[in-house]
Protein backbone atom coordinates (compact mmCIF):
# COMPACT_ATOMS: atom_id res chain seq x y z
CA UNK A 1 0.00 0.00 0.00
CA UNK A 2 1.39 3.37 -0.99
CA UNK A 3 0.70 6.47 1.12
CA UNK A 4 1.29 9.93 -0.78
CA UNK A 5 1.86 13.75 0.60
CA UNK A 6 1.65 16.36 -2.18
CA UNK A 7 3.64 19.49 -1.45
CA UNK A 8 4.75 22.90 -3.32
CA UNK A 9 1.39 24.43 -4.13
CA UNK A 10 1.20 27.92 -3.82
CA UNK A 11 -0.04 31.46 -5.03
CA UNK A 12 2.04 32.38 -8.34
CA UNK A 13 1.82 35.42 -10.65
CA UNK A 14 0.59 34.35 -14.10
CA UNK A 15 4.19 33.42 -16.25
CA UNK A 16 5.62 32.27 -13.02
CA UNK A 17 6.75 28.70 -12.08
CA UNK A 18 6.09 26.45 -9.18
CA UNK A 19 7.27 22.56 -8.67
CA UNK A 20 4.67 20.21 -6.82
CA UNK A 21 6.16 17.22 -5.20
CA UNK A 22 4.37 14.00 -3.91
CA UNK A 23 5.95 11.67 -2.14
CA UNK A 24 5.22 8.25 -1.32
CA UNK A 25 5.74 5.79 1.59
CA UNK A 26 5.71 2.01 0.69
CA UNK A 27 8.05 -0.32 -0.99
CA UNK A 28 6.15 -0.59 -4.01
CA UNK A 29 6.76 2.84 -5.61
CA UNK A 30 8.79 1.92 -8.43
CA UNK A 31 5.82 -0.37 -9.78
CA UNK A 32 3.83 2.20 -9.56
CA UNK A 33 2.32 4.19 -12.19
CA UNK A 34 1.95 7.94 -11.17
CA UNK A 35 -0.73 10.77 -12.03
CA UNK A 36 -1.34 14.47 -11.10
CA UNK A 37 -5.01 14.90 -11.67
CA UNK A 38 -6.72 19.02 -10.84
CA UNK A 39 -9.81 20.25 -9.55
CA UNK A 40 -11.19 24.02 -9.60
CA UNK A 41 -13.93 25.16 -7.33
CA UNK A 42 -17.02 24.02 -9.03
CA UNK A 43 -15.47 21.92 -11.93
CA UNK A 44 -14.88 18.03 -11.96
CA UNK A 45 -11.33 16.56 -11.69
CA UNK A 46 -8.92 16.35 -14.62
CA UNK A 47 -6.48 15.30 -16.01
CA UNK A 48 -2.17 16.66 -15.63
CA UNK A 49 0.12 14.30 -16.43
CA UNK A 50 0.89 11.14 -15.58
CA UNK A 51 3.81 9.16 -15.79
CA UNK A 52 4.21 5.08 -16.41
CA UNK A 53 6.07 2.69 -14.31
CA UNK A 54 8.16 0.48 -16.86
CA UNK A 55 9.58 2.79 -19.39
CA UNK A 56 8.89 6.38 -17.64
CA UNK A 57 6.19 6.75 -20.79
CA UNK A 58 4.68 10.73 -20.01
CA UNK A 59 1.21 11.56 -20.98
CA UNK A 60 0.01 15.20 -20.69
CA UNK A 61 -3.57 16.76 -20.80
CA UNK A 62 -3.51 18.95 -24.21
CA UNK A 63 -3.90 22.34 -22.12
CA UNK A 64 -0.84 21.49 -20.76
CA UNK A 65 1.61 20.39 -23.31
CA UNK A 66 4.34 22.67 -22.96
CA UNK A 67 4.23 24.27 -20.03
CA UNK A 68 4.48 21.34 -17.58
CA UNK A 69 6.71 18.43 -16.88
CA UNK A 70 6.50 15.27 -15.12
CA UNK A 71 9.26 13.58 -13.28
CA UNK A 72 9.94 10.57 -10.78
CA UNK A 73 13.02 9.66 -8.81
CA UNK A 74 12.13 5.89 -7.70
CA UNK A 75 15.29 6.23 -5.53
CA UNK A 76 13.06 8.86 -3.75
CA UNK A 77 9.72 7.77 -4.06
CA UNK A 78 9.01 10.98 -5.16
CA UNK A 79 7.15 12.22 -8.18
CA UNK A 80 6.78 16.04 -9.62
CA UNK A 81 5.35 18.39 -11.55
CA UNK A 82 6.78 21.14 -13.16
CA UNK A 83 4.62 23.83 -13.92
CA UNK A 84 5.96 27.22 -16.28
CA UNK A 85 4.25 29.64 -18.10
CA UNK A 86 1.75 29.19 -15.39
CA UNK A 87 -1.95 30.47 -16.24
CA UNK A 88 -4.98 32.05 -14.12
CA UNK A 89 -7.17 29.12 -15.23
CA UNK A 90 -4.26 26.08 -13.88
CA UNK A 91 -5.63 27.82 -10.49
CA UNK A 92 -6.90 24.32 -8.87
CA UNK A 93 -6.05 21.70 -5.77
CA UNK A 94 -3.71 19.84 -7.43
CA UNK A 95 -3.90 15.59 -6.25
CA UNK A 96 -0.92 12.95 -6.96
CA UNK A 97 -2.61 9.41 -7.45
CA UNK A 98 -1.03 6.42 -7.50
CA UNK A 99 -1.51 3.09 -9.10
CA UNK A 100 -0.12 -0.40 -8.97
CA UNK A 101 1.06 -1.71 -12.79
CA UNK A 102 -1.19 0.16 -14.93
CA UNK A 103 0.44 1.77 -18.76
CA UNK A 104 -0.45 3.22 -21.44
CA UNK A 105 -3.32 6.33 -22.02
CA UNK A 106 -5.97 4.17 -19.43
CA UNK A 107 -3.23 7.03 -16.87
CA UNK A 108 -5.50 9.06 -18.24
CA UNK A 109 -8.58 8.15 -16.27
CA UNK A 110 -8.79 9.26 -12.76
CA UNK A 111 -10.94 6.18 -12.17
CA UNK A 112 -7.69 4.08 -12.96
CA UNK A 113 -6.18 5.01 -9.58
CA UNK A 114 -6.12 3.24 -6.44
CA UNK A 115 -4.19 6.06 -4.09
CA UNK A 116 -4.83 9.51 -3.80
CA UNK A 117 -2.93 12.55 -1.80
CA UNK A 118 -4.85 15.26 0.14
CA UNK A 119 -4.39 17.86 -2.53
CA UNK A 120 -2.40 21.04 -2.71
CA UNK A 121 -3.54 24.32 -3.89
CA UNK A 122 -1.89 25.99 -6.70
CA UNK A 123 -3.50 29.65 -7.44
CA UNK A 124 -2.40 31.70 -10.31
CA UNK A 125 -3.04 35.29 -9.69
CA UNK A 126 -3.43 37.71 -13.24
Amino acid sequence: QVQLVESGGGLVQAGGSLRLSCAASGRAFSSCSMGWFRQAPGKEREFVAAISWRYGSTYYADSVKGRFTISRDNAKSTVYLQMNSLKPEDTAVYYCAAVLGVAGTRLTNHFEYATWGQGTQVTVSS
